[in-house]
């Protein structure tokens, strides 16, 4: 049946209305600076210092919290103009050209009057098939003509014939050197379209997509469109946590970072210009963050980054402790690594907002494994009488100031979510092990490997977070001490409070472990999915290109290239195709 270009486009979701924060959100940002600022002040005051130790484990904790809420009170309100101008939309309104009476999908691409081609790449490393197909099956149906790839480096037959089934290309390496970097640089030796996009395996594209981030590439500068991260899997308290904690940095810091031509990419859901990638010689294949790393290659070459609010594909947030653990250690590991080896602030091929805004995220990080400090401030004072600030100051004026600077971060955070989210609370309270085990392997330089975050093995969750139930035990006892003793002085004091916090908070996080571990045992829904069998290490590495019988629109320059290594991958012609598959 034919289709319009015109109306044919099922709407799609935003996270933001593309026009910056709003009166509202101000208000809370310039309520939120000032308590940041007057909490920064009573911590200074030296007439406030208490004893040395716990005085200097507050003062670190709370100045990288400080300085961080203050560059993103910035960043926030830096985000007031829309990154869609006068040349986006000219070339969107023109983007399919005339195109009727074909199908969607065959509509051609069109930019500055010139028909363009797109390759489509779908990362898959191990996942369930049923992911996969859902997630090529939707990047095939993406309107606008393009050809679709599916980059296996998990070498399964299953997704060999999967792609021959629905109609997409297919690319097994030889190895998996680079990891999913290594794997797209592969991929762009074979196709040669002038941009690309990449997907992970559980990220389903909207129809739209193209559609939407093509028209930006009309500014020759741009190197990259990224969209937001969205999921649809919130069925866990890991996987609610998760997803929350990326709501403010999709909605209101990756937006504002465009003002400073400093939105990084994340790995997904993003177009490519190939030339531009190709200046940085590549995807970035020497950190685990490789779209972190490819963007600052970017930045310091000149090229400009675009974000854009809209939720263009959906995905699969880590929803078990084991998932989630594996995401933040290698996320962090890849910031820290710039931190440490790049220094952004001294990056003088950077401007001075995106040395800045890199700096930012290089340090990110170091704000999780603040908490570790702050836990342990209370029990310095029940067992040995050590308090970080001076003794005349009541619980009240305490209260006063420090709620000035936490509630109104809940608050803006509250703003932000449409509703208080304690899951976003215990995940940041609880992860300074894997913040530090991050920092440790970046300073040491150790290679934590690489592993999609679809492809948790189900192990136990208790084997991902040991420090966090020493440290609850700790804690529980440390409760028990504190009230015994408060019952015996006949006053509640503030490092009781605190401490049975903290072991509420980490206790809310081991019994989120013991429902998963129990739902492990027993197979319920919402245990974590066990992936397919890895390759093995006896398994005899190979190269194959399949593509789907019938499918002849490689572009000329890239045919010989493509031909060398391409075998059929039709199920008709499957006796013939493992005959020919190159060994």
């Amino acid at each position: 049946m034919a289709a319009d270009p015109e109306t044919a486009t099922p709407p799609h979701t935003s996270i933001g209305d593309g026009r910056g924060p709003s009166p509202v959100m101000i208000l809370l940002v310039l309520v939120s600076t000032l308590g940041i600022l007057v909490y920064t002040g009573f911590l200074l005051d030296p007439s406030n210092r208490g004893d040395l130790i716990p005085y200097i484990m507050v003062i670190t904790a709370e100045s990288i919290l400080v300085f961080h809420a203050l560059l993103a009170m910035w960043t926030i309100l830096s985000g007031a103009q829309s990154s869609r101008d006068f040349a986006y939309h000219r070339a969107r309104a023109a983007v399919f050209g005339r195109a009727h009476g074909k199908a969607p999908e065959a509509w051609p691409l069109r930019l500055d009057g010139r028909r363009v081609e797109v390759d489509v790449f779908i990362t898959v490393y191990g996942e369930d098939l049923d992911v996969v197909r859902r997630t090529a099956t939707a990047a095939l149906a993406m309107h606008g003509r393009h050809r679709t790839w599916i980059l296996d480096d998990g070498r399964s037959d299953d997704v060999r014939d999967l792609a021959g089934e629905i109609g997409a290309r297919y690319v097994r390496r030889l190895s998996s050197g680079g990891a999913k970097a290594g794997n797209v640089n592969h991929a762009l030796t074979l196709a040669k379209s002038e941009f690309f996009a990449i997907f992970d395996a559980d990220f389903v594209p909207h129809p739209t997509f193209l559609a939407e981030t093509i028209p930006f590439m009309v500014d020759e500068k741009v190197a990259f469109v990224q969209t937001p991260q969205a999921y649809g899997n919130l069925h866990t308290t890991v996987a609610r946590g998760a997803a929350y904690m990326q709501a403010v940095f999709y909605r209101f810091i990756q937006p504002g970072r465009n003002r400073f031509n400093a939105a990084f990419c994340v790995g997904t859901n993003v177009l490519f210009r190939r030339a531009a990638i190709d200046d940085v010689h590549g995807i970035c294949t020497d950190s685990k963050s490789e779209d972190v790393w490819t963007s600052l290659a970017l930045h310091e070459r000149g090229w400009r980054s675009v974000f854009i609010p809209e939720v263009l594909a959906v995905g699969e947030a880590p929803d078990t402790i084991e998932a989630y653990s594996k995401q933040q250690l290698r996320w962090a590991t890849g910031g820290f690594e710039i931190l440490l080896t790049r220094m952004p602030l001294a990056n003088r091929r950077l401007t001075m907002d995106q040395r800045i805004q890199y700096f930012v995220t290089a340090t990110f990080y170091l704000t999780g494994i603040c908490p570790l400090l702050l836990i342990l401030v209370p029990p310095l004072e029940i067992y040995f009488d050590l308090r970080p600030m001076n003794l005349s100051l009541t619980v009240l004026t305490w209260a006063v100031y420090y709620c000035g600077f936490y509630a109104m971060q809940i608050v803006l955070a509250w703003y932000t979510l449409g509703s208080f989210r304690w899951e976003t609370l215990t995940l940041a309270t609880v992860s300074f092990p894997i913040y530090a085990k991050a920092f440790i392997n970046a300073f040491t330089g150790r290679d934590v490997g690489w592993q999609s975050t679809g492809t948790a093995r189900g192990r136990s969750p208790y084997n991902f977070i040991i420090p966090q139930i020493l440290f609850f035990l700790f804690l529980l006892l440390t409760s028990g001490v504190a009230i015994w003793r408060d019952i015996d002085n006949g006053v509640l004091t503030l490092a009781t409070a605190w401490n049975i916090t903290n072991t509420v908070i980490l206790g809310a996080f081991v019994g989120a472990a013991r429902r998963e571990a129990r739902a492990l045992r027993t197979g319920r829904r919402g245990s974590p999915r066990r992936a397919p069998g890895a390759p093995g290490p006896d398994s005899a590495p190979r190269t194959v290109v399949a593509r789907p019988a019938g499918v002849d629109d490689t572009p000329k320059r890239g045919q010989q290239e493509a031909d060398a290594l391409a075998t059929l991958a039709a199920p008709s012609r499957r006796e013939r195709r493992e005959k020919e598959l190159v060994r």
